[in-house]
């Protein structure tokens, strides 16, 4: 929307609820002569509709969200070297790393995504 589009639609009283309901001929109306220029409006108001997240489209998912998310992915130091020093049976201990990361992750409402090996993928 250029500089001229913005006056126009101030004068005309076109705030964000408005924007979202014109239409082809309300922009016919405005003096938008241009077809290609009302196209260009429309798809725009249309990607805000969109991504805003607008209540007042119905097209759009009612109850999503955003939300930060964090990830950290967890490593038991010097367990390479451990593999090769000690039989696998063993090493079967790592689950209780893996209890105890789950654990102390869960305290902090995390959650363990995935394990890999002696690693943990935490959301």
């Amino acid at each position: 929307m250029d500089r001229d589009d913005q006056v126009l639609f101030r004068e005309n009283h076109i705030d964000s609820a408005v924007l979202m309901a014109l239409t082809n001929e309300d922009l016919k109306d405005l003096g938008i002569a241009s077809v290609g220029h009302r196209r260009k409006l429309l798809e725009g108001i249309a990607n805000i509709a969109r991504w805003s997240g607008s209540r007042s489209n119905p097209r759009i998912a009612s109850g999503a969200e955003r939300r930060q998310l964090t990830l950290m992915f967890c490593d038991l130091v010097g367990s390479t070297a451990l593999t090769s020093r000690f039989d696998p049976e063993d090493l079967r201990g790592v689950s209780a790393y893996h209890r105890t990361v789950t654990g102390t992750i869960g305290r902090f409402d995390g959650f363990a995504a995935k394990f890999l090996g002696d690693g943990v993928l935490v959301y």
